[in-house]
């Protein structure tokens, strides 16, 4: 290819690009137009705090399973139908889950919009590799990062006010506007290709059942272990083998089987198999701590939908006002320092966010999300440079799938993982905080002797409530204490994964060799 040639992308190129941005943008929005009413959401379908994260994780495990399968689907169906039909499932599946009348009829159709939505995001990936010449994929990931960073920036704003002024429900239908134009985007930019429905009969079915059974199946153990005493239960026990057998199956039939339906062998690249690796933590990261923040503004400081979406523009604003200028920060700076220093900035915001106390409201919140978010942009560019750096244009299906199944893995697994630590650590510290407190120590009979000299009788039938409300309050305060400290935890587990992430960063090749 010439240097003209190569510099020259048709209009009808870039409008595939620009649509398949669009699915980008659709699935990014419903992970952050939920994450401001997910409280509210919680609340009306009767769902607890550790329930309430299968509303976030049955999503993404759906796109776990479905994104591998999307390089075969397209050589099955072709690109174009492959996009109309996930775009439209996805569309309809938005509208019913605004009806959605319980959690557990939530959870279903949050699967299946998963699914639909799940060849969005590495088809969009996939297009820019295959659309642009290699002197445009920077810019061209850079509006990758912008058409999160944009759903990052209205999507909690937007979701919090529908919610507050409205009802949650309504938040679903904002995918309904780039929903049609994606459709569009794709009817016109993509050609029509002939089906070859005979790689059917070819496909791996039982490399796909194994991977199904055991990427759900790790999802359950991390979900459920905390409610089921880990592996002292048979159930956590049998799920974990099951999972553990299917996960080895899978891997070894995509490596060694014959009609494998993704290539595991790039993750043998240098480049690509670091920078997955750290984008799995990313992943783990970043969807994790969306899942927490609003969670822990709702619970400990009594913020509405409204004054959560509030508190977290300003995280997707700065990665909207970064996000245009990456390209031209890759030409002047080392990309493998640029992903090192995002991971290093988004782990001192998370230390940020480690030292709560019952002051500790948007006060800290909005600046640790802040720097969370000038941290991410210079990871989301400059990483997936980096990472199809020497891969070939027939190996980018297998590439994006990849990319993004381990982002969205890391996703699903840190979700599940910090909504665990904040369950044990906060059993932990009340434990710890209530051994210190027996009816025998002089501060609690110093409060209660105060409530009894309040009292304007002595009489047994009303000096008992108000020690009983002595009691509560004290038990209250402990919980509420255990929480801030669990909270913290997580954030500190974060920080300490992105450090090393940062570390491995280091390790990149600016020009990869396999």
């Amino acid at each position: 290819m010439t240097e003209a040639a190569e510099k020259t992308v048709s209009f009808r190129a870039w409008v595939a690009v620009i649509g398949g941005l669009f699915g980008c943008f659709m699935a990014g929005m419903n992970v952050h137009v939920t994450s401001a009413a997910l409280p509210e959401i919680e609340g009306s379908l009767g769902a607890t705090f550790e329930e309430g994260s299968w509303i976030s994780t049955a999503y993404l495990v759906a796109e776990i399973v479905m994104i591998p399968l999307t390089a075969w689907l397209v050589q099955v169906f072709s690109l174009r139908r492959v996009m109309l039909v996930g775009s439209f499932v996805f569309l309809v599946a938005s509208i019913a889950c605004s009806w959605a009348p319980n959690l557990e009829v939530m959870i279903i159709i949050r699967v299946v919009q998963g699914a639909a939505g799940a060849v969005l995001i590495p088809l969009s990936f996939q297009l820019i590799i295959t659309e642009l010449p290699p002197s445009k994929i920077a810019m061209g990931m850079a509006l990758f990062a912008l058409s999160n960073s944009v759903a990052q920036a209205a999507g909690p704003s937007i979701g919090g006010w529908l919610t507050d002024a409205y009802s949650w429900r309504w938040i679903f239908y904002l995918q309904l506007a780039p929903g049609i134009l994606l459709l569009l985007a794709v009817a016109w930019s993509i050609d029509a290709k002939p089906m070859q429905l005979s790689l059917l009969k070819r496909g791996d079915w039982g490399g796909i059942i194994a991977m199904i059974v055991g990427l759900g199946g790790l999802q359950i153990v991390l979900e459920e272990g905390g409610r089921k005493d880990w592996f002292g239960s048979d159930f956590i026990v049998w799920m974990s083998l099951i999972a553990g057998i299917a996960l080895v199956y899978f891997v070894w039939s995509q490596l060694y089987g014959s009609r494998s339906f993704i290539n595991l062998r790039l993750l043998k690249s240098y480049n690509f198999g670091v920078a997955s690796a750290a984008m799995f933590i990313f992943g783990g990261a970043t969807f994790g701590l969306v899942f927490l923040v609003p969670n822990y503004l709702s619970q400990l400081q009594g913020y509405n939908a409204r004054e959560i979406g509030i508190s977290l523009i300003a995280y997707g604003m700065v990665q909207l006002v970064l996000a245009p200028f990456m390209p031209r920060l890759m030409k002047w700076l080392n990309p493998k320092f640029m992903v090192a220093s995002g991971f290093f900035i988004m782990a001192l915001g998370c230390y940020l966010g480690a030292h709560l106390d019952v002051d500790s409201a948007a006060n800290v919140i909005i600046p640790s999300t802040v720097v969370r978010g000038i941290g991410q942009p210079l990871i989301m560019v400059a990483l997936s440079v980096l990472a199809v750096s020497g891969l070939a244009k027939d190996e980018a299906g297998s590439a994006s799938a990849l990319f993004s199944m381990l982002r969205n893995l890391g996703g699903a697994v840190g979700t599940a993982g910090l909504t665990q630590i904040v369950a044990m650590r906060e059993r932990f510290h009340s434990e710890r905080v209530g051994e210190s407190i027996t009816l025998f120590s002089p501060s609690l009979q110093e409060r209660l002797r105060a409530s009894m000299e309040d009292s304007e009788a002595f009489i047994f039938n009303q000096l008992l409530p108000a020690q009983q409300q002595v009691l509560e309050g004290l038990i209250h305060t402990v919980r509420r204490e255990a929480y801030l400290m669990a909270y913290s935890d997580a954030f500190y587990v974060s920080c300490i994964a992105l450090i090393l992430c940062g570390v491995a960063a280091l390790a990149l090749r600016q020009q990869a060799k396999n």
